[in-house]
C-alpha cells in the first residue's frame, strides 16, 4: 500500500505518530491512517505492538493496525513504520486538559465501560497491555474509546527475564513493584488510576511534580497505603474503585467482574431497580417465563446481589445451575449461555392445567 506522511500528531520515547494518507484507499485501508515510526536499529517495541495487535485481532474497544513497511526519509535513513486507526480526537489525556482538569461522571462511566470491554477483550486472549493510562486511550469523533500503544504488552503467564520497570510508574500495580508481576490484575489497577485522574484531573498518587520515582514506588509497594478514592464521586463510583483497589491482586476484581457493578452496567440493567423484579404481573402471562411464581423463595438475596456482599465476589455457579431465576431476563441469559440448563427442580413450575 503506497501513503503519505502528514504532520506530526505527537512523539514518544522511541518513535514519532505523524498523518498518514493513503493513496489507493479502499474498504482494507482508510484513506486516513496514524503511522507511527522509529528508527530500523530500535524497533522492538513496535514489532511486539504490531505481532500483539495481529494475534488479539479485532476488537471494537482495540485500535486497529493496517500493517508495516519500511521507508526511507530525505537523509536516506531506514524507518519501520506501523500503520495504526487515526483517532481525530487524541487522547483523553488531551480531553481532560481541555475540558478544564476533569470530567463528568456520566463520561468517565462511559470511557470506563469501553475501556473495560477491550480489557475483557485482551485478557480474554491472553494477553495484558502493561501501559494502561490516558495518554494511551483514544477518542474518535463518535464518542468511542479505544486502547493503544500496545509495545508493551505480553502474553499472561510470561515471566520477566529480568526485574524492570514495565510501564508508567503512577499507574503501577503493588505487585509489579514488589514482585515484578504483570499479569491481567495490573490492568485494572491501572484503570483505577486512569479513573481517579479522570474525576479530579490530578494523578492517582497525590505526588508533586518533580517527585523522585523510586520514593513513589515505595510508597505503592510497601505498607497499607491506598490511592484516595475521589469524594466527588457517587457511591457507586466509591464502590467501584474499592474493588479495583486491592493491594492483593487474587482478590481483586477482574474486567468481566467490573463490567456487572452499576457503576458501568449497561443502561437497561443499571436502571431497573431489583425490587421491580418481583412484582406481580399486571397482564395475563403469554408463556412460563412470565409467572411471578418463578421467583425462588429458597434464598433471600438475588445472583445479582452476591455479587455485592461485604465487598467480595462469591461464586455464582451456583446461581448458573439453577432453574429459579428471578427475573424473565436472567432465565433467557441462561438459555444463551455456555452452560446447559438445569430443569430438574419441578417445585418452580407451575400447573397451567
Amino acid at each position: 500500500m503506497e501513503w503519505v506522511r502528514g504532520g506530526c500528531l505527537g512523539y514518544g520515547s522511541s518513535s514519532t505518530v505523524h498523518l498518514a494518507t493513503s493513496k489507493n484507499s479502499s474498504s482494507t485501508y482508510p484513506e486516513v491512517m496514524a503511522v507511527k515510526s522509529c528508527k530500523q536499529s530500535d524497533t522492538t517495541l513496535l514489532e511486539n505492538e504490531r505481532e500483539v495487535l495481529n494475534e488479539i485481532g479485532f476488537c471494537p474497544q482495540i485500535i486497529q493496525c493496517f500493517g508495516d513497511c519500511q521507508a526511507t526519509e530525505e537523509n536516506n535513513e531506514f524507518l519501520y513504520n506501523l500503520l495504526l486507526e487515526y483517532a481525530k480526537g487524541g487522547s483523553l489525556s488531551y480531553k481532560l486538559k481541555k475540558s478544564g482538569g476533569c470530567l463528568q461522571e456520566g463520561d468517565v462511566k462511559d470511557y470506563t465501560r469501553s475501556i473495560l470491554k477491550g480489557l475483557s477483550y485482551v485478557h480474554g486472549k491472553g494477553f495484558v497491555h502493561c501501559d494502561l493510562k490516558l495518554d494511551n486511550i483514544l477518542l474518535f469523533e463518535n464518542g468511542e474509546v479505544k486502547i493503544a500503544d500496545f509495545g508493551l504488552a505480553k502474553k499472561t503467564g510470561q515471566k520477566q527475564g529480568r526485574v524492570e520497570i514495565r510501564g508508567t510508574p503512577l499507574y503501577m500495580a503493588p505487585e509489579s513493584v514488589n514482585n515484578n508481576e504483570y499479569e491481567s490484575g495490573a490492568d485494572i489497577w491501572a484503570l483505577g488510576c486512569a479513573i481517579v485522574e479522570m474525576v479530579t484531573g490530578k494523578p492517582a498518587w497525590n505526588c508533586k511534580p518533580g517527585t523522585n520515582m523510586f520514593a513513589l514506588l515505595i510508597r505503592i509497594g510497601e505498607g497499607d497505603e491506598l490511592p484516595i478514592i475521589p469524594e466527588e464521586l457517587s457511591q457507586q463510583g466509591k464502590d467501584f474503585l474499592s474493588k479495583i483497589f486491592v493491594k492483593d491482586p487474587t482478590q481483586r476484581w477482574t474486567a468481566d467482574m467490573l463490567l456487572k457493578h452499576p457503576f458501568v452496567a449497561d443502561n437497561f440493567q443499571e436502571n431497573v431497580p431489583l425490587k421491580e423484579e418481583s412484582k406481580e404481573l399486571s397482564t395475563s402471562p403469554r408463556c412460563h417465563f412470565n409467572f411471578p411464581e418463578w421467583a425462588s423463595s429458597q434464598s433471600s438475596s438475588s445472583p445479582r446481589s452476591e455479587l455485592w456482599s461485604d465487598g467480595k465476589v462469591e461464586s455464582t455457579s451456583s446461581s448458573l445451575n439453577s432453574s429459579c431465576w428471578t427475573s424473565p431476563a436472567d432465565r433467557i441469559r441462561e438459555l444463551a449461555g455456555d452452560q446447559s440448563c438445569s430443569w430438574c427442580d419441578f417445585g418452580c413450575w407451575v400447573n397451567v392445567r
